[in-house]
C-alpha cells in the first residue's frame, strides 16, 4: 500500500490514537499499555504542535494513521534543548522504510528547531529499532535496568541520544 509521512494536523489526532491504543497493547513497544483517554492524548498532540516540537505520521492511502514519530519537551529550563522522541509503526506498516522517514523527519525538524539533543529509551529486545536508531547516528549511553514491567517481567533498555 502507498504510504506517505506528513506533519500531524488536527484531522489526524483521532487516527493517531487508535494507532496508539494498538501499538500499546502489544505491550512490547510503548510505555504505555493502552492508549490514554482521548481527551488526554489530543491534549498531549496539541501541545507538541503548539509549542512547535516535531510531529509526523505515516497515513495509508485512506488516510488512517498507521504510525508517527514525536519529539516532545524535557521538563526543565536546563534541558531546553533536549527533546524526547517517540516513535512507534502498526504491525502491517513495518519493516517498508516508514520507520526510517518518520525518524529523518523528526531529526530534521528537532534541529530547525534549535534542539541540539534528542534521546530516547528503547527496550532491550527491541533490536529492529535499536539498529534504526544507530543508523541515524544514535549512541548507546548506558542501560537501565527494569526499565518497564509487564505482565510480571521485568526488561532492560538501552538509553541513545544523538547530538547535533
Amino acid at each position: 500500500m502507498n504510504h506517505s509521512v506528513v506533519a500531524t494536523e488536527e484531522h489526524h489526532f483521532e487516527s493517531l490514537h487508535k494507532a496508539l491504543d494498538a501499538v500499546a497493547r502489544e505491550q512490547k513497544y510503548l510505555a504505555l499499555t493502552q492508549a490514554p483517554p482521548l481527551e488526554q492524548s489530543l491534549a498531549f498532540y496539541r501541545n507538541v504542535l503548539s509549542t512547535g516540537f516535531p510531529h509526523f505520521v505515516a497515513v495509508d492511502g485512506t488516510g488512517k494513521v498507521v504510525g508517527w514519530c514525536d519529539v516532545s519537551p524535557v521538563f526543565g529550563h536546563s534541558r531546553a534543548h533536549i527533546g524526547l522522541l517517540g516513535i512507534a509503526l502498526l504491525p502491517e506498516a513495518r519493516g517498508q522504510g516508514l520507520g526510517a522517514q518518520l525518524l529523518q523527519a523528526a531529526i530534521g525538524r528537532s534541529w530547525a528547531r534549535g534542539l541540539t539533543r534528542i534521546q530516547l529509551t528503547v527496550r532491550a529486545d527491541n533490536l529492529n529499532a535499536k539498529a534504526l536508531y544507530e543508523r541515524f547516528g544514535f549512541e548507546h549511553e548506558g542501560l537501565v535496568r527494569r526499565a518497564s514491567l509487564i505482565d510480571g517481567v521485568y526488561h532492560d533498555a538501552h538509553a541513545m541520544a544523538l547530538l547535533r
